[in-house]
């Protein structure tokens, strides 16, 4: 085996004995607690008041998560919901969309930030998205560990092989004569009896790796930029650094993506875009004009004496 060629075998559950949690939807959790923590102390910082959290806490987990549900409903999947539309609600059977999940959140603060005396709409989305670029790399790991949202073959000897995406549970358990999913495909993954059958599985882009890299990249980006930047007083530039470098790193990776199924049938513009690049080119675009806006304003900030 190639030093560059990886058998990707984690256990996609938490629990493996448990259908639930899977490590996407643990991921989903430990991106709103910890974003949590560091927009209070944003919060803190401004001299806001620290009740302020709870209803950002419940709009945002709101409306992020309903939005990034009805993203998928609507984007990717909607010939197949649209027949059965109590499945809209089947979150925990996967389906989560970041574009959907940015609306919602946006429009989840519209209705926060009339609560705040004072401050308005960009004021508030200016700061959750620091917080935010943090649990998309969270969320991409949960996607790695999941086997989901996989990259396309690289034909060469480079790559993941990920073994619970292209070894359906049938054929694992047929193949090794065991009814248990993790021992069948950890045999196939280390035993040499089953080299043939692992050399069939295609040595594929790690898409959730590159993508969770870049993301955790611009969150250290966004952190400076508030912390240590003048940045958080220019309205609507850290908004529209997160959209131009968020959605730009996912419209050049989403070309290393497999197709996502649905409405992304990988034949949009005669095959040159995919849904997900669409659906980021007007964020990057409004991002970019946030930013040329008022970029002449930035300054690092002096150390207080």
């Amino acid at each position: 085996m190639d030093i560059l060629e990886i058998v990707w075998n984690f256990e996609p559950r938490v629990i493996p004995a448990w259908k639930l949690p899977a490590w996407y939807g643990l991921m989903w959790a430990l991106g709103f607690i910890i974003g949590f923590r560091i927009m209070e102390r944003m919060i803190l910082r401004e001299q806001q008041p620290k009740e302020l959290m709870d209803k950002v806490l419940i709009y945002t987990l709101l409306g992020g998560i309903l939005g990034a549900r009805f993203g998928h409903v609507f984007f990717y999947e909607w010939a197949s919901y649209k027949d059965n539309p109590i499945d809209m609600l089947k979150i925990w059977e996967g389906g989560l969309a970041s574009h959907g999940g940015a609306i919602g959140i946006i429009i989840a603060s519209w209705f926060l930030a009339r609560t705040i005396q004072g401050k308005d709409l960009m004021w508030l989305l200016d700061r959750l998205v620091v917080p935010t670029a943090l649990a998309g790399f969270l969320i991409r790991l949960g996607n790695l560990f999941n086997h989901e949202i996989v990259g396309k073959a690289t034909g060469t000897d480079y790559g993941f092989k990920f073994l619970r995406h292209d070894i359906p549970d049938w054929q694992a358990i047929q193949a090794t004569g065991t009814d248990n999913l993790h021992d069948a495909f950890t045999q196939i993954a280390n035993e040499p009896q089953f080299a043939d059958l692992l050399e069939q599985i295609p040595n594929r882009h790690p898409a959730q790796l590159y993508e969770a890299i870049a993301y955790l990249v611009i969150f250290g980006l966004m952190f400076f930029l508030y912390w240590r930047t003048t940045a958080r007083s220019l309205k609507g530039f850290l908004l529209g650094t997160f959209l131009a470098t968020i959605f730009g790193a996912r419209f050049v990776i989403e070309y290393f993506k497999e197709v996502q199924g649905g409405t992304d049938d990988g034949n949009l513009f005669g095959g040159a875009l995919n849904m997900g690049q669409i659906l980021s080119i007007p964020l990057v675009l409004f991002g970019l004009y946030l930013v040329f806006r008022s970029i002449g304003k930035l300054k690092k900030e002096q150390p207080e004496a």
